[in-house]
């Protein structure tokens, strides 16, 4: 299952122990539902080896500034904490599986 990341858990995600993906998100994007279903079927199959969860960017400024959101659905992938991906726009199932199996 998906991660709800918010501002206030961001940090402990990052600094877990595994890979953690973050799809940079809103509710009235339309790019950004075609996505969502694709960041859940990965989400449910790389579960226990990747941290994979969404943070709504209306609810979550600080994050996004932190990162430089300016255009969503944005994904970044981070690996022991830094950002190893960056990904704007929708992106493919199968071109996302393989940027996630690059963090493994």
């Amino acid at each position: 299952m998906e991660l709800q990341i918010t501002d206030s858990n961001f940090a402990e995600f990052l600094n877990a122990n595994k890979p953690l993906v973050v799809d940079f998100w809103a509710p009235w994007c339309g790019p950004c539902k075609m996505m969502g279903p694709i960041v859940e079927r990965l989400a449910m199959k790389y579960d226990g080896q990747i941290n994979i969860g969404k943070l709504n960017v209306d609810e979550n400024p600080d994050t996004c500034d932190q990162f430089g959101i300016r255009n969503i659905p944005t994904i970044i992938l981070f690996k022991n904490g830094e950002i190893a991906e960056r990904l704007v726009g929708v992106t493919p199932e199968p071109e996302l599986e393989k940027h996630l199996q690059q963090l493994l």
